[in-house]
């Protein structure tokens, strides 16, 4: 399963008001994959998959749809998108291809959103099928880390 099923969008002058802070602070919070995260992650699971937040941060997905299936919010920024766990990913980590994969196996994909493009973010839901795919065809490099550019191309051929 991989869909284009829209597009999230912002005021971002709104946003700048009710903050007090300028539309340019506005545009760099928004386009930081560490930051928006965590407004992405309820927008979307009160959006788009109409479920839950996982119960903590530090459990192995990030929502559940309506049907307890686990899913994982992930944001292409100007660096690239990753497909591996988070504990993988960052200073003095490294990335285990037993560990992507049992992590695959337990979500039902990604919800991935192209945060570059704010104050209009489009996302697409894909199945972990998909990701699996692209994994063994050798098209996410050999970390699950690729560039902005690569996502864009891998997205608009589904």
């Amino acid at each position: 399963m991989t869909e284009n099923k829209g597009t999230l969008e912002w005021n971002e002058q709104e946003i700048a008001s009710a903050l007090k802070i300028s539309t340019e602070a506005v545009r760099e919070y928004f386009t930081d994959g560490r930051r928006v995260s965590f407004l992405l992650e309820r927008r979307i699971s009160k959006e788009i998959i109409r479920g839950t937040l996982a119960s903590s941060e530090g459990a192995g997905y990030d929502l559940l749809d309506s049907q307890g299936g686990k899913w994982e919010v992930r944001s292409i920024s100007k660096g690239g998108i990753y497909f591996s766990p988070s504990y993988m990913v960052g200073s003095g980590r490294s990335f285990k291809e037993e560990g992507f994969l049992k992590k695959l196996h337990e979500v039902k994909g990604y919800i991935v959103s192209d945060i570059e493009s704010f104050p209009k973010i489009p996302y697409w839901i894909i199945g972990n099928g998909q990701v699996e795919e692209w994994w063994t065809t050798g098209k996410l490099g050999p970390i699950t880390k690729i560039s902005r550019k690569k996502a864009l191309s891998l997205l608009a051929k589904l």
